[in-house]
């Protein structure tokens, strides 16, 4: 192999590998600058020494986690919860909208267009002002219901444009081997159509991830709340902010790796 080939295949690319890292470092240095710079008018004192205690202590009955670990716990609950449920709403109200039936048809687009069409702080109000006092609906349920409710709307676009994309000719050879509608999306259809959503279907759980930080409005006591809290008690504005979005960062990138790692394995490839 000659150099010449080398260089055209390793040179470029390193080049630009070396051309992005520099544009980073400048933009980070050109964040950091203007931070300290800012601060700085603002007689801000940086005291990040004290944000360890809001995340873990050890005292002598041991480790204990801090506030802002403890309301991400709850952020994880939340998320957990209403994201089997968004699954779950998302590919139901898919199913409807390819049935045959027009009440079906009828109904998943109603539903599709109200909760597409109004913002999610909004719902979360009405769920929890209106219907949770009549209902006798908690906090946390309200919470999960309106997260449930709305990234269902779309993640059932999502899954109707995976099992859409199928070809024609496996729903045509399910259906000359006698396979009812059941048995055909669970073992033709759905398998298939999965592998293709995953990625949109993670970018929707990074985002449900993100929308729960505003049940806080409804005092759950969630990673943003005990942020607000925490920074009404001391004063810690840009300390404890920029700790809650490094850690929903964390997370948010930590899903994105496991589901590469599924996706990776889904296709048969070495992770």
């Amino acid at each position: 192999m000659s150099s010449e080939f080398l260089n055209k295949k390793t040179g470029p690319l390193s080049l630009t590998a070396l051309v992005d890292t520099t544009k980073t470092l400048l933009v980070l240095t050109g964040i950091v600058w203007l931070l300290a710079l800012g601060s700085q008018r603002l007689g801000y004192n940086w005291q990040w020494y004290r944000i360890p205690q809001y995340l873990w202590t050890f005292t002598d009955q041991g480790f204990t986690w801090g506030p802002l670990m403890e309301g991400l716990g709850v952020t994880f609950k939340i998320t957990g919860i209403s994201l089997v449920l968004m699954l779950v709403i998302g590919l139901t109200t898919a199913l409807m909208r390819m049935s045959d039936s027009w009440a079906a048809q009828g109904a998943a687009r109603g539903y599709m267009e109200l909760i597409r069409n109004t913002p999610l702080l909004i719902q979360i109000f009405f769920i929890y002002f209106v219907l949770a006092p009549i209902l006798g609906i908690s906090a946390f349920r309200s919470a999960v219901i309106a997260l449930s409710l709305f990234e269902g709307a779309y993640a059932s676009e999502i899954f109707r444009a995976g099992i859409t994309s199928i070809d024609k000719g496996q729903w045509e050879a399910a259906k000359s081997l006698g396979m009812g509608p059941y048995a055909m999306y669970r073992h033709i259809i759905l398998p298939q159509a999965v592998r293709r959503v995953l990625p949109p279907l993670t970018s929707q759980a990074v985002s449900l991830i993100k929308d729960s930080a505003l049940v806080s409005t409804i005092a759950i006591l969630d990673l943003t709340q005990r942020g607000r809290m925490i920074d009404a008690e001391t004063f810690l504005t840009f300390e404890i902010w920029f700790t809650v979005a490094a850690i929903y960062l964390v997370v948010t990138l930590a899903l994105s790796g496991v589901v590469w790692l599924l996706e990776r394995r889904f296709n048969g490839l070495k992770a």
